[in-house]
């Protein structure tokens, strides 16, 4: 399982994981959804308690993924298969352009 904190500013917004069977959950932070409720990841994700699950990663977080050379880059600097898009996700988009940042939450195995 890996597992992501997902920022919206300063605001903790939630939780990101990728499940050992590979499915993905974000689930927005009780306190967030509480106190930020117009304030969505995406227009696909408003703001709500209970998790979304896909088998893919979401859409909004594989737009923050690298593409084309740089892309090229991060997958030989960080020796990651470019098809792990969770690793990517991990890896390139702590401080990635816009409001939304991914900090890796290190795990015991790691």
């Amino acid at each position: 399982m890996r597992q992501a904190k997902i920022f919206y500013k300063n605001d903790f917004a939630g939780y990101l994981t990728e499940t050992d069977d590979g499915e993905f959950v974000f689930q927005y932070e009780d306190e967030y959804v509480q106190n930020h409720k117009d304030q969505f990841l995406a227009f696909t994700m408003p703001v709500r308690k209970e998790p979304y699950k896909e088998t893919r990663l979401f859409p909004f977080f594989e737009g923050l993924i690298p593409e084309g050379w740089l892309l090229k880059i991060a997958s030989r600097n960080w020796k990651l298969n470019p098809n792990d898009r969770m690793g990517l996700l991990l890896a390139c988009c702590q401080n990635c352009i816009g409001a939304v940042s991914v900090i890796p939450i290190e795990t015991e195995n790691e």
